[in-house]
């Protein structure tokens, strides 16, 4: 059923959202001469890469290993990255994944393939669903929260996942899309932003 939901929800957005998302693509491509869509590879369900998609909202010639934008005056940003990121809109061609089966629309958020290897039994529980286009930790808190605190948020997820949980948190994250909260990470240290492979 979730999967069937997965599909139903991801065509019908995507359909609706077409005219927004080539609008999108257009405008990233001529303010900054660069590819509209950034790829990279994420963790899935089991641990099993996937190629990740999203909007830039970087400038191309970044540190494409640097750490990921704490605030929105970050000047890695450019202006319509900016105003991506503050609406989500940046997320948007993950709809693509979830209809390619990658991700779900509900579930934990695809995080490095390397970062797998620091995560303690109990935290590796979040690789038994597909990861989501948001999730129990995103409507929680979302940048305000720990990495841990994060994790422990997917994992009770997992442990109590069903339908009614995954509309209650849906509805939540259009409610906190719109009043743009909790954008940037705030408690992350230095160390745990640069884990990894970042957005250039």
């Amino acid at each position: 059923m979730k999967r069937i939901l997965d599909l139903i929800l991801s065509l019908v957005a995507i359909a609706l959202l077409l005219p927004i998302l080539a609008l999108i693509a257009l405008v990233i491509r001529l303010s900054s001469k660069s590819t509209a869509i950034f790829r990279q590879e994420r963790a899935g369900k089991g641990g099993k890469p996937f190629t990740f998609y999203k909007f830039r909202t970087m400038k191309p010639d970044v540190e494409p290993f640097g750490p990921s934008p704490k605030s929105g005056s970050d000047p890695r940003l450019t202006k319509v990255g900016r105003f991506l990121r503050e609406y989500s809109l940046d997320e948007l061609p993950q709809l693509f994944n979830v209809l390619k089966g990658d991700m779900s629309i509900v579930g934990p958020r695809p995080l490095y393939v390397s970062q797998m290897a620091e995560w303690s039994e109990r935290q590796k529980k979040r690789l038994r669903v597909k990861p989501g286009l948001t999730g129990l930790a995103q409507i929680s808190g979302r940048g305000t929260l720990t990495r841990e605190e994060k994790l422990e948020l997917d994992v009770k997820y997992v442990e109590n996942m069903s339908l009614w949980l995954d509309m209650k948190i849906v509805l939540a994250t259009i409610i906190q899309v719109f009043g743009r909260k909790q954008i940037y990470e705030q408690k992350y240290s230095q160390s745990e932003y640069t884990r990894g492979q970042k957005e250039p």
